[in-house]
């Protein structure tokens, strides 16, 4: 039996599996970031630092002002603190520790030269003289970074001009033969896995493959809360014939509901008998790495609102901007804000914000003004700059 759902009800279950509309009372506790995390399943990394790094971002638009140190611990602290680790789940990822043993079967294929990219897989072939080399170099020293390995003396052409350590090291980490200890700056340091995964994970009875990637689809239906094959094969980056296979196994064994969603092309999938909020009562900017939006097409079958990362677009080509989040305010996405940490001069700049309507409505552009203040504050930044064309819609920063 198929079930059914409406657009506004698939959004509101999508909103409430990834946690907006919950945020605590009071001051956010290490315990509520660890939560929410965990919620999430995966949080992406990016060098981009125009705002702040987008890692950072996914936590303050659902909890609100929360202390980055506590993010920090979590990810690269000691021992008995830390509770994610860094690997290949959506692009580069934090992850919850519990997930390590189910991406060993991706480790184990990176081994074997699949799944990874080409150019790292013929390097893993023929150079493993230097694979081995660097290894050694881990295991006798400890943590380390790239750039204290490099024997390289012309100086680097563009990032993908990499040293033959930085080629190793990176093999070594899509193989799950060390992993990251720490990050000085935001540079990788890698060490060890036994030095750095717990035990008991480490040492975690071989899963077969068909199993760890049940698992993730659980966990990727858990975090969207419904979702098409492709949305839920994305969240971990799965191969398509892999995920097709184990989502029919899921169905067969009432582990996964087939949902028809109003408007969809695809079915759709969720866990159990959907329950579905009455409403959503959240506004928040959205990282552009967002697990809600990262997915292009699922957000623009979920809210009308197509998105796309100009980073990379030259200026003059450019419609939206450099570094564009946009803005959830309740159910729906009503504006794209192009903003910049201006360190040196202390504040947040707004340099445009594009409306999906005409206008926005009198709650929306107050609590647009309240999340670019709450921004501002947990960024250390003392006040929010409005471009002139900004400043026309009326946005109140009092």
């Amino acid at each position: 039996m198929t079930l059914s759902l409406s657009l506004a009800e698939a959004r509101r279950l999508a909103l409430a599996a990834q946690g907006f509309g919950r945020t605590p009372r009071g001051a956010v506790a290490h315990k509520h970031l660890q939560a929410q995390i965990e919620r999430l399943g995966v949080l992406q990394i990016d060098s981009v630092n125009a705002l702040v790094r987008s890692h950072y971002l996914p936590a303050f638009s659902r909890l609100g002002h929360y202390q980055a140190e506590h993010l920090d611990e979590l990810a690269w602290g000691r021992a008995r603190r830390r509770r994610l680790f860094e690997y290949w789940g959506h692009e580069a990822s934090l992850l919850p520790l519990e997930l390590y043993p189910l991406l060993r079967w991706r480790m184990r294929r990176a081994a074997a030269g699949q799944g990874i990219y080409p150019g790292l897989a013929r390097f893993g072939a023929e150079r493993r003289d230097a694979i081995e080399t660097v290894l050694q170099a881990v295991r006798e020293r400890g943590a380390l970074g790239a750039g204290s390995l490099s024997s390289r003396t012309e100086k680097a052409g563009p990032w993908w001009d990499w040293s033959a350590e930085k080629m190793a090291l990176e093999w070594l980490f899509a193989a799950g033969e060390v992993t990251v200890a720490g990050r000085r700056g935001f540079e990788r340091l890698y060490d060890l896995p036994e030095r750095v995964i717990p035990g008991e994970l480490l040492n975690h009875a071989e899963l077969e493959e068909g199993e760890a990637q049940r698992r993730l689809l659980l966990r990727s239906a858990d975090a969207l809360g419904v979702a098409t094959e492709k949305d839920l094969r994305d969240y971990y980056r799965l191969d398509a014939g892999d995920s097709k296979r184990r989502i029919t196994e899921l169905v067969e064994a009432g582990e996964l509901q087939p949902v028809a969603v109003q408007g969809w092309r695809q079915l759709a999938y969720c866990r159990g008998e959907p329950r579905v909020p009455r409403r959503i009562r959240h506004s928040a900017l959205l990282s552009p790495f967002d697990s809600l939006i990262w997915e292009r097409d699922r957000t623009e079958r979920l809210f009308g609102f197509r998105y796309r990362l100009e980073i990379y677009t030259p200026q003059a080509k450019r419609v939206y901007g450099y570094y564009v989040l946009p803005f959830l305010h309740h159910e729906r996405l009503l504006a794209r804000v192009d903003l910049r940490s201006e360190r040196a001069a202390g504040r947040l700049a707004v340099h445009a914000v594009h409306l999906e309507e005409a206008v926005l409505s009198e709650e929306a552009r107050l609590a647009l003004g309240d999340s670019l203040r709450a921004l501002a504050h947990w960024l250390g930044l003392d006040e929010v700059w409005l471009a002139p064309s900004v400043k026309t819609l009326g946005v109140p920063l009092a």
